[in-house]
């Protein structure tokens, strides 16, 4: 309800009556090179006007830090940090390990004995019936996320202020707010995004649809896995399908106009992304073998975090000659990736689904290149399609297909026109489904939803308020 033209009863009452409350952001590491998408979330949802705290449960070392970190104000709480659970009896990891919560956890078990003891309960019988071995090794992570959700609402309590929590990917942080919420008695939600939705063992049993039960409501970043979610948990929280958007300004494709009218140079093919299987790198590098083979002169540069798939993807690019043609660069921030996103021909991500259930949602490189007008290639797998049109502002191929992929380059290497006519097409759609401000409010609504007082309560206040004024 409207109290005049352009504020809502809420905005008048936050704004006579004190700050909004905070929303606790739980992840699981913060700042993270790979997750800018949630740092440009937290960052504009303070410019909407919430207060945000972020708990990391883990301190990251080596990460680039993008310029986006310095302009969030949100105060950060590290969580006391664990040794890995994996191969250390019970007992032994917690002698080591619970000392650093030792004091959240008297202070919460004295004042909220019977929630205590009935989440403790739950860690422990959810330890053994997803135990991987006989009964005396129950599964350890639940009482390592039991001590951390402790430690959080234990400062949720202390702040007073803190109303509700938020966590990004839906199995470890999810699983640290969910116990937190219930501890300290607020509500959580969660957003899901691609590994973490089907990969079986991060979520073992019905654990992902315990979290959809019991959260306020789920966000997810493609139809496809929206879809997939509200499947596999009929009486889920509401699921909201929110795309991760894209501050189209600062990925401005002006500059790389001007390279473009400029002296043309060899062709330079891009790809990012971390060096994990269900990129599809190894397609990438065949596909620059045939393209090699067909006679064509280029170079194809692949950026992004070394992880398991590293060593493959280079031994490979040995075996098939193309040590001056294929490089790997390790990971940059987003403004010397706006830079190569100028100098860039094409960009080439072959996304894949990989056998443990893998696979990316809608990578964020995708429409990041899209803003900056290159064309781009990709696969026909998960939400993919939902960003890319094929012909239209993109071409898509069969998933692990390295030749398809040579065609597919092939044609925007022979093609000007269609380059600059697929990159035209592909601004425009990023601009119009994907623009930062047009998504985030979505998410800053849901949000609102479940920090404002009802609105009856507020309209009496609103009047006594008046009243004592007039």
């Amino acid at each position: 309800m409207k109290t005049d033209e352009n504020k809502t009863v809420h905005e008048v009452f936050l704004s006579t009556h004190g700050n909004l409350p905070e929303i606790g952001y739980v992840l699981k590491g913060y700042p993270r090179t790979s997750e800018t998408f949630i740092a440009h979330e937290i960052l504009m949802l303070e410019r909407l006007g919430l207060k945000i705290s972020i708990f990391s449960i883990m301190e990251l070392a080596g990460q680039q830090r993008h310029a986006v970190f310095d302009s969030i104000q949100a105060p950060v709480t590290y969580l006391p940090q664990v040794s890995p659970v994996s191969g250390v009896p019970l007992m032994k990891w917690l002698a080591h390990n619970a000392p650093g919560f030792f004091r959240s956890h008297c202070r919460l078990f004295i004042s909220r004995p019977g929630t205590y003891l009935k989440n403790l309960l739950e860690a422990v019988v959810l330890g053994f019936k997803y135990r991987s071995g006989s009964w005396l090794h129950p599964r350890k992570v639940f009482i390592r996320e039991f001590l951390q959700a402790g430690f959080i609402a234990q400062n949720v309590l202390d702040s007073g202020k803190i109303r509700h929590l938020h966590a990004h990917f839906c199995h470890t942080s999810t699983s640290v707010a969910m116990v937190a919420s219930r501890l300290c008695g607020i509500p959580f939600s969660f957003t899901a995004h691609a590994k973490d939705i089907y990969v079986g063992q991060l979520n073992p049993g019905d654990i992902l649809q315990t979290k959809m039960r019991r959260a306020k409501f789920v966000v997810t970043c493609t139809r496809a896995n929206s879809a997939y979610l509200q499947e596999i948990s009929r009486d889920s929280a509401p699921v909201y399908t929110i795309y991760h958007g894209l501050d189209t300004r600062r990925f401005d494709p002006s500059e790389r106009e001007k390279q473009r009218k400029g002296k043309p140079e060899n062709p330079l093919i891009l790809s990012v992304g971390r060096f994990v299987e269900k990129k599809g790198f190894t397609f990438l590098v065949e596909a620059c073998r045939l393209l090699k083979d067909r006679g064509y002169d280029f170079r194809c540069m692949l950026i992004g975090g070394a992880d398991s798939y590293q060593n493959k993807v280079e031994a490979l690019i040995r075996e098939l000659h193309l040590e001056e043609t294929v490089l790997i660069r390790g990971a940059v921030t987003q403004e010397e990736l706006k830079q190569l996103y100028e100098q860039g021909t094409a960009f080439v991500l072959p996304c894949q689904i990989v056998e443990n259930g893998d696979r990316d949602g809608i990578p964020n490189v995708l429409v990041e290149a899209m803003a900056m007008e290159l064309p781009v290639v990709s696969t026909d797998v998960s939400g993919i399609p939902e960003l890319i049109d094929h012909g239209v502002n993109g071409l898509l191929v069969p998933q692990k297909n390295a030749a398809a992929l040579a065609d597919a380059i092939e044609m925007l290497l022979q093609s000007p026109s269609l380059r600059r006519q697929l990159g035209e097409a592909a601004r425009e759609k990023v601009c119009r489904s994907f623009n930062a401000e047009d998504r985030i409010i979505e998410l800053h609504d849901l949000f609102l939803s479940c920090l404002e007082p009802d609105e009856k309560v507020l309209e009496r206040t609103l009047s006594s308020g008046s009243a004592a004024n007039a």
